[in-house]
């Protein structure tokens, strides 16, 4: 009912915000990288930026500790519109719960890498999960629980009939996240108005779409 599909949206009038706290949550921390990146991808300078996460943070109306509770939060009824990982709106879907989700057209991909350690007491065998987390029937499974396949073939698993874009940037107007991240600490530790606004309030608000009002980013 609110039409929420940009980043922008979500600071409009009225528009109730959930988004775990950044002081517990990882996923927290992403979500504002990703708002602050799209600012700058948008043209906007980093003050700028850092204005629009004073803004946003004036629409959150919960802050929990972890995006998992956050979704359970918004999935309880609170917010119109969840911030969260992607995957986090297709297991919701997955249980049926009633929520759609938006990608706005810039945010983050965030990709999760894997290795053997160097002192693996079982090189032999690590070496042969790795393999097999990069083969087709792996990422497969990874797709079927709402995880984008990094490899080609995977995509039978039914993610292209998703409809979901591909064209995500890693960090926008960053170079990676070390950078990013970098940007937007500094940026809290140097105002105090917007690390007053990331002081959890009563709870925390996720970003999704109830079928009537919702996204997620």
């Amino acid at each position: 009912p609110k039409n929420i599909h940009t980043w922008d949206d979500l600071i409009k009038p009225g528009v109730q915000v959930v988004t775990p706290n950044p002081f517990t949550s990882g996923g927290a921390r992403w979500n504002i990288m990703a708002g602050y990146g799209a600012q700058l991808e948008q043209g906007r300078s980093k003050d700028q930026a850092t204005e629009y996460l004073k803004q946003l943070f004036k629409h959150v109306v919960v802050q929990d500790k972890s995006a998992r509770e956050a979704l359970q939060t918004f999935a309880a009824g609170k917010g119109d519109v969840l911030i969260s990982y992607e995957n986090e709106a297709i297991t919701a879907q997955q249980k049926g719960q009633d929520v759609d989700y938006v990608i706005p057209d810039d945010t983050l991909l965030i990709e999760n890498p894997v290795a053997v350690t160097s002192n693996s007491k079982h090189p032999k065998e690590a070496k042969a999960f790795l393999d097999f987390v990069h083969s087709p029937q792996a990422q497969e499974i990874f797709a079927e629980n709402g995880y984008r396949p990094v490899v080609d073939g995977a995509e039978t698993a039914g993610w292209s009939a998703r409809g979901v874009k591909r064209n995500l940037q890693l960090a926008p107007g960053a170079t990676g996240y070390d950078e990013l991240a970098k940007i937007v600490a500094t940026a809290f530790m140097r105002n105090a108005t917007l690390m007053t606004a990331l002081l959890p309030a009563a709870t925390t608000r996720v970003l999704f779409n109830r079928y009537a009002p919702g996204m997620e980013y």
